[in-house]
């Protein structure tokens, strides 16, 4: 065999190998995730090996080669993958290195509603991010006391709603975020119309969340919120049974009894006049609203109706309070509701 044919046969050869490689690599890189939605966490201090068994543990291990292959190749470093990444059908092994490669994360939704206190907001936050209901709270005694929060007042530097972090986002960034939401919402109309009812805007939220333990019925909580104000303004005792089961911690109470009025706290509006120190609560935005828009009326007593709808029976009068009052309290005893 003459020498040019071996060269060419070798070219063949290598040109034969080459596309095989190539094609090897590029079913590789090019291969399609076929499983569900996942998100993947890439803890701080991960090693490769930390990386490369989340993968399999959350892709299958045809898929997991080939990411972890693609990554490989692109002598990616595991310290810019840390953070958390959903995979979604259809995307390849390339772009998913890539978006490790990159740092490029995808957002964690939180959302928060229905929280009554602190602790309780510090725990829904957190189990969503890659810290602890601990680091919440300190980032809360750094960042809201320079804002004007005391202690008690802390959870009304936060809106409920549904935000957007990245699972890296500090305690910190998202606390400051949280309460710079919140501090948008009191624009200075809104401060103008608390500052009309006598109240700050923690005011608000201290009566508003009030208003939303007495009525979970949004279209009865503006009437609501101006029996508060009209027994604010006469100097009256504010007499909300919620306050009284916040003193108590104890929301479940479906009567309230004159043993539970006793309870000496500040947050008694049977013993103390005046707003509780704080809020009981956190407010929804609506009710903040419900609060700064309350519509003049002289009702100042209020009992729920014996029909257990929800809603609530109103009155200008002692005598027309007791009588609704009379009503409900024989309904209880007819369900034998103690």
């Amino acid at each position: 065999m003459s020498v040019k044919k071996v060269i060419l046969i070798s070219l063949l050869a290598l040109i034969l190998v080459g596309g095989l490689a190539a094609g090897y690599v590029a079913s590789k890189l090019y291969s399609s995730y076929h499983g569900e939605s996942v998100r993947i966490y890439i803890p701080a201090g991960s090693s490769e090996q930390d990386f490369r068994d989340s993968l399999f543990v959350k892709l299958g291990n045809d898929f997991a080669n080939d990411v972890y292959f693609s990554w490989r190749l692109q002598r990616s470093n595991v310290k810019k993958a840390h953070g958390s990444y959903v995979i979604k059908p259809g995307e390849n092994a390339l772009s998913v290195s890539r978006s490790f490669r990159a740092g490029r994360q995808t957002p964690i939704k939180i959302t928060f509603n229905n929280i009554r206190t602190l602790d309780a907001l510090a725990e829904r936050v957190a189990e969503k991010m890659e810290w602890g209901s601990d680091d919440f709270l300190a980032a809360c005694d750094s960042i809201l006391p320079p804002k004007g929060f005391k202690k008690q007042h802390y959870i009304a530097a936060f809106l409920p709603d549904t935000y957007e972090f990245f699972w890296t986002a500090s305690p910190q960034q998202v606390v400051k975020r949280l309460s710079d939401v919140r501090d948008n919402f009191w624009n200075d109309e809104r401060r103008v119309q608390a500052s009309a009812m006598g109240l700050t805007p923690v005011g608000v939220a201290t009566l508003a969340s009030i208003v939303e333990e007495e009525t979970t019925k949004s279209d009865e909580r503006p009437k609501v919120a101006r029996l508060y104000l009209n027994r604010l303004n006469r100097g009256m005792l504010l007499q909300a049974d919620p306050t009284v089961k916040f003193a108590l911690g104890d929301f479940g109470l479906r009567r309230i009894y004159n043993a539970h009025l006793n309870v000496d706290s500040p947050y008694n509006t049977y013993k103390y006049k005046g707003l509780p120190p704080g809020p009981i609560r956190l407010p929804e935005r609506k009710t903040l609203e419900a609060v700064l828009s309350a519509p003049n009326h002289n009702y100042i007593y209020m009992c729920a109706k014996e029909d257990f709808s929800g809603y609530h029976n109103f009155a200008s009068d002692l005598s027309t309070h007791n009588q609704n009052a009379a009503r409900y309290h024989r309904a209880l005893s007819q369900r034998n509701i103690r």
